[in-house]
């Protein structure tokens, strides 16, 4: 009689890993090598018995519409569609960036520009006020 270590269990006389029976918090997507999916389509295609393709999809935990989708990619010549994509926006590149930056700071010095108007207008009605004369300035010239 063979024994079990921590995490095993045994089935006949073989030691099978005990399976984690908490749920995740987030499922983790799956993703499969160009290799894995070419090797899973050869052995699609080899089964020639009713039943073959089925128990090669449950053996390794495939869903027929994955199948189906490799051969697809397989027939448009897309190989490199095999290959598992990166998900989410893509980044933008470094002169949209700098747009982007250069949007902010002209948007920044714009609403400066008005508080510093506001501020020479009430210094303005001040000095009217005080009888106080203010020296002559070029005006702002607006766009």
């Amino acid at each position: 009689m063979e024994i079990a270590h921590k995490g095993e269990k045994l089935k006949g006389d073989r030691a099978l890993p005990v399976l984690d029976p908490e749920v995740k918090e987030r499922p983790v997507r799956r993703h499969f090598t160009t290799e894995y999916k070419l090797r899973i389509l050869e052995e699609a295609d080899a089964c020639s018995e009713p039943g073959e393709t089925g128990a090669l999809l449950r053996r390794e935990g495939l869903y027929s519409s994955s199948l189906a989708t490799w051969r697809r990619q397989r027939r448009e010549g897309t190989l490199a569609g095999l290959n598992p994509k990166k998900r989410g926006r893509k980044g933008d590149d470094e002169a949209t960036r700098e747009i982007k930056r250069l949007r902010r700071e002209n948007e920044k010095l714009r609403q400066q520009l008005e508080q510093a108007k506001t501020v020479i207008e009430v210094q303005k009605k001040l000095s009217d006020v005080l009888g106080i004369t203010l020296p002559k300035t070029e005006a702002i010239e607006e766009d």
